[in-house]
């Protein structure tokens, strides 16, 4: 299986993507640092009808930093098209960070990115990897996977196939830092198989329902695989084996650090 590239969002998309980001920095008077797909096209199992989801980072003026009244964090804006487009200010994503938060280390990650790479991502994933709380992040992919898998699992009727990887994405996330040695998981489902060690049969099951995923449309019920269900009760399971390691860094220290300079620049 091969990992999502920018490919696989259509050229008329992407543009009308990239305008309305363009729009966004002059309106807001913001400079975006990172922009990416966060949903089911950069985990790699989207459906015909999956919409996009783009989701950013950005830095304002350091004026606006100074004000008593501190401001709004978060740039939101209405769905159109399909097209879902909401983006958080580099402070509160660099705080969120801090506490090893999944969805800015997923972002940091995503395969697919619409705008080129900013100087500001390796440091965002090197203070990332820094910071990691493996037991944190193992926890919050076994609630993510507990929540989507607790109505089914249990059971032996077909489950819709988006909620069949909704639970099997963090399952395969909690092994992925079992075996890698406390990595922060990539957010790729196919890049998560590559680093999981799954038997051969295990992974073609895999590609099997990524395939049947990308010929129906979100809801459509897909032929449960008791190996599968077997793996993804067994990971959610092992989430509290996660080693807990001493950071050699000050983290708020170098957050700041980086906060200045990319205020600064």
């Amino acid at each position: 299986m091969q990992t999502v590239t920018n490919q696989s969002i259509a050229l008329a998309v992407r543009r009308e993507i990239e305008t309305r980001l363009t729009a966004i920095e002059e309106a807001h008077d913001v400079r975006i640092l990172l922009a990416v797909e966060s949903g089911s096209r950069a985990w790699g199992f989207p459906s015909p009808d999956s919409d996009y989801d783009v989701r950013f980072i950005y830095v304002r003026p350091r004026a606006w930093y100074l004000s008593l009244k501190p401001g709004r964090d978060v740039i939101e804006t209405p769905i159109e098209d399909d097209i879902d487009l909401n983006g958080w200010d580099i402070r509160k994503a660099l705080g969120l960070l801090l506490k090893s938060n999944a969805v800015v280390s997923e972002w940091i990650e995503s395969p697919i990115r619409y705008r080129p790479v900013h100087s500001a991502v390796a440091p965002l994933a090197a203070l990332a990897d820094q910071l990691l709380d493996a037991p944190g992040l193992a926890h919050h992919y076994a609630n993510l996977g507990r929540n989507a898998a607790e109505r089914w699992l249990e059971d032996h009727g077909d489950v819709p196939v988006k909620r069949y990887f909704y639970a099997l994405r963090p399952a395969l996330a909690i092994r992925c830092m079992r075996l890698n040695g406390n990595v922060r998981p990539p957010m790729n489902l196919q890049a998560l198989v590559e680093l999981s060690a799954l038997p051969d049969c295990m992974r073609d099951e895999v590609a099997k329902l990524v395939e049947a995923k990308r010929q129906s449309n979100e809801l459509s019920n897909v032929t449960r695989v008791p190996a599968l269900d077997d793996l993804i009760r067994e990971e959610l399971a092992r989430a509290g084996e996660l080693p807990e390691r001493g950071l050699d860094i000050d983290g708020v220290t170098a957050a700041d650090h980086l906060f200045l300079e990319l205020v600064d620049t």
